[in-house]
């Protein structure tokens, strides 16, 4: 029992603040009613066009914005008080779902306004995901980051196995609309649990503060620690040609495997069951190592290619497991990783860039792979994917044999003084 308690205590252990607490309940809401949404979106553009092309340009529009003023995003996170900024970009969130939702069940949508309504969640999403990335360590102690994001991560995963499966069943019983509506309902948990927050239970970090140069000084920062770096490349490739279920799986669902919107959920809940399995192993590791984030990745490059040659729905789902548990842990390692090596008052930016080069990358990643996919068949889409995580393994070695996988400390940046300096 003491063992059973202190691996429990271990993975579980930022539950016990109870801002962290309400902040992973009210995530685990909302992330399900996105990944409904995200499900139902992508049914949706298959429904109305049946085109791969479509299916990943709408993925990639969602996702421009990112790439084009992510940064930004970093740079507002970093100035704004966290907790407020969340519960309005949540807020607007929660009313574009419930457009797209009273649209679809009117039976007035057209492709143009999913794509538009992909773009302008795309917008806040710019600043939603940094803030969110760089507002977790402030509800835990530096000793439990690590922790921490492992749980977020146990959250996003548990929601991709409900939200799916869920999504499917929806679209079967009373439609698409169903799944936009519940999704803008959803965000309301989020934002009653940031009102419930102890606001002084917040480690929050000195304010930055407005001056000139501080996108240039988040991306010098960033840029000079290969500690930083090496990570954010490896990310840039994996966000950008394997990351594009909402337009492989789809397909795979529905071409390769001749379903429907019950096997395309059943293919993104197998997906999530194995990332969840992954969330909880790196949640009850102590600290994040170079040496897990390339053995994960290794690992995830090669399935990627088992997932591609799969000869039937069997062999498919029972790969995808593994496949999510591999996946998972190379972005929670990433992610942990980035947090920890990266100085408080420049944490929003140094985030922002991470949420740029793993989330802004698919609007450059999700036509290719939708152009591969409809030209060749889903299976090439998702070889292309393994292909490319190898060829960035390779990549990336001889500059961590070189000592790049030192740790890198906090510094302070110019003009900026630690809390602790104050």
């Amino acid at each position: 029992m003491t063992v059973l308690r202190r691996v429990v205590g271990g993975t579980f252990g930022s539950l016990a603040i109870r801002n962290y607490r309400l902040y992973f309940a009210s995530m685990l809401v909302s992330m399900t009613g996105s990944w409904m949404q995200r499900l139902g979106q992508s049914w949706l553009v298959l429904h109305l066009t049946g085109n791969g092309l479509d299916l990943g340009v709408v993925n990639a529009l969602q996702f421009l914005p990112m790439l084009l003023f992510g940064v930004w995003g970093g740079v507002i996170a970093d100035r704004a008080d966290k907790r407020r900024l969340i519960m309005v970009t949540q807020s607007l969130m929660g009313g574009l779902a419930a457009v797209l939702g009273v649209l679809t069940l009117a039976g007035a949508v057209h492709l143009w306004m999913v794509d538009l309504l992909a773009l302008a969640l795309g917008v806040v999403t710019a600043v939603d995901t940094p803030t969110r990335q760089a507002f977790v360590p402030e509800l835990v102690d530096r000793g439990q980051v690590s922790n921490a994001v492992s749980l977020n991560s146990a959250v996003f995963t548990s929601s991709r196995i409900i939200g799916p499966a869920a999504a499917g069943i929806v679209i079967t019983l009373v439609g698409m609309g169903w799944c936009f509506l519940l999704n803008a309902i959803s965000f309301a948990a989020v934002i009653a649990a940031l009102i419930a927050m102890d606001p002084h239970g917040l480690q929050r970090r000195s304010d930055t503060g407005r001056r000139p140069g501080q996108l240039a000084e988040g991306l010098r920062y960033t840029w000079s620690h290969p500690g930083l770096r090496l990570p954010l490349f490896l990310l840039a490739m994996t966000g950008t040609f394997a990351l594009n279920w909402s337009v492989t799986l789809p397909l795979l669902a529905q071409g390769t495997f001749h379903g429907d919107a019950n096997t395309y959920g059943l293919l993104f809940s197998m997906l999530g069951l194995g990332s969840l399995a992954g969330a909880l192993f790196t949640a009850g590791r102590r600290r994040p190592s170079d040496r897990l984030l390339l053995t994960s990745l290794i690992g995830f490059g090669v399935l990627m290619l088992g997932a591609a040659v799969a000869p039937d729905l069997r062999a498919e789902i029972a790969i995808l497991i593994p496949l999510g548990v591999a996946a998972i842990v190379f972005q929670t390692t990433a992610n942990s990783l980035l947090q920890l090596r990266s100085d408080p008052a420049l944490r929003g930016r140094v985030m922002a860039i991470y949420s740029v080069v793993f989330l802004g990358t698919t609007p450059i990643g999700a036509p290719i792979v939708g152009w591969v996919a409809q030209l060749l068949g889903a299976r090439a889409g998702v070889a292309l994917g393994g292909v490319a995580i190898l060829a960035a393994v390779l990549t990336a070695l001889p500059a961590w044999r070189g000592g790049a996988e030192s740790r890198v400390e906090p510094s302070v940046s110019p003009g900026q003084a630690r809390p602790s300096d104050a």
